[in-house]
């Protein structure tokens, strides 16, 4: 037996790979690796006062992280089509997963929100393992969009409608919004006619503005985005919280281990203000360090798109890339005060299996395009070519 390919790391093909298949694995790593280090400083005091074990989280935490690399070393040597093609049964078996947890029979339900399922002594979340799918799904389509009949495009559309309804329903407005906006992005990047787009925008800002109506505490984080200092005991608390942190940071920074706001001041510091507690132990040069690392990750991930060699390759790419980096901008907002609260974890920071598991395989996925640039055992859908490339960075013709 091989055991050389169980060991996530360890890849003798990985000499094969164009080089911005291997970049983007050395990125992904490095930035799991930040991530860790973080997660450890950042749940070290509440599991010590929680578990009684300093090690609790980062120790469930690499448990995660070794599955998440198996996957991610599976999908990276699974050709883009054959995933595709299985898209579709995965999307809806994780649909099943997250109509569970609005059963009271078998949903979990913290701070309010029933979004988890029980597995044992851990939680999954679904509507986290769902979102890699939705960008291969949502490529498939978007993808051969003119070539596809209105009976399948209605069909997959209200299937994404239902994947965005339950999640909402949980209540889970941040995920459905991210979800959206993923979907949305995909889209975009195809050519859709922006008359559709443009609808489905304004269509998206209505659910979320009931959404907002019928729950006092969506209502709640956005007063306190407005003015946190109204109610600082309570709604306000978080975000006051959070900018205390980062301002406590400096230039430099504390050193690492050595933030005072994660001991007992900053909640949930090892999960939606993880970057909170980075902030206050690297400093504003840190800081700006991990916005060079997203930038130059997003870069990569963009110029893999512009060079893949079929249109559908290229919209996985342009999905993974504003999945991964978007939601990491958008919880950085969240903790300097540019955002309301959303609730969102920090890829591949987040203390979180689901994350966690989620993260890495669409950094698979990804990477995999990149792999597949050169001719890294592709099998192509049957669709129409992708056009020469252009003068300008665009991704696919646009169509009236």
């Amino acid at each position: 037996m091989n055991w050389l390919a169980w060991i996530p790391l360890c890849d003798r093909t990985l000499r094969d790979w164009a080089t911005e298949a291997r970049l983007l694995r050395w990125l992904t790593l490095i930035w799991l690796v930040i991530g860790l280090i973080t997660l450890f400083s950042a749940s070290y005091p509440v599991a010590l006062a929680e578990q009684g074990n300093g090690l609790q989280y980062i120790q469930v935490q690499l448990l995660w992280v070794f599955l998440g690399l198996l996957l991610f070393k599976a999908v990276v040597h699974t050709s883009l089509d054959r995933l595709l093609r299985l898209s579709g049964i995965a999307l809806l078996l994780i649909l099943g997963l997250i109509l569970l947890t609005l059963t009271s029979a078998l949903g979990v339900t913290v701070n309010g929100a029933t979004r988890w399922l029980p597995l044992g002594p851990f939680l999954l979340q679904p509507s986290e393992l769902i979102k890699p799918l939705l960008i291969l799904q949502a490529a498939r389509l978007f993808g051969q969009w003119h070539q596809l009949g209105w009976l399948t495009r209605l069909l997959w559309l209200s299937i994404f409608g239902a994947v965005l309804g339950t999640i909402l329903l949980q209540p889970n407005l941040s995920t459905a919004a991210i979800c959206g906006v993923l979907l949305w992005s995909i889209a975009l990047a195809a050519g859709l006619p922006y008359r559709y787009l443009g609808l489905t925008a304004l269509g998206g800002v209505g659910v979320a503005t009931i959404s907002l109506l019928q729950n006092p505490y969506q209502r709640q984080r956005i007063t306190a985005f407005l003015d946190p200092w109204a109610d600082p005991t309570g709604s306000g608390y978080q975000l006051i919280q959070s900018l205390l942190t980062i301002g406590s940071g400096g230039l430099w920074g504390q050193g690492y281990g050595m933030s005072q706001q994660k001991l007992s001041y900053l909640p949930i510091q090892y999960t939606d203000f993880i970057f909170s507690v980075y902030a206050e132990e690297f400093g504003l040069i840190g800081s700006l360090v991990l916005l060079l690392l997203l930038a130059t990750y997003a870069s990569v991930a963009l110029l893999v798109a512009y060079r893949a060699r079929h249109a559908l390759h290229r919209l996985v790419a342009v999905g993974a890339m504003v999945l991964l980096v978007g939601q990491s901008l958008m919880n950085m907002g969240v903790a300097t005060g540019l955002l309301p609260t959303t609730g969102l974890p920090f890829p591949l920071f987040s203390y979180g299996g689901s994350s966690m598991i989620s993260s890495l395989v669409t950094a698979a996925l990804l990477v995999r395009v990149g792999r597949e640039i050169h001719g890294a055992d592709v099998t192509l859908l049957p669709t129409a070519p992708a056009p020469p490339a252009p003068s300008k960075v665009t991704f696919l013709r646009r169509r009236s």
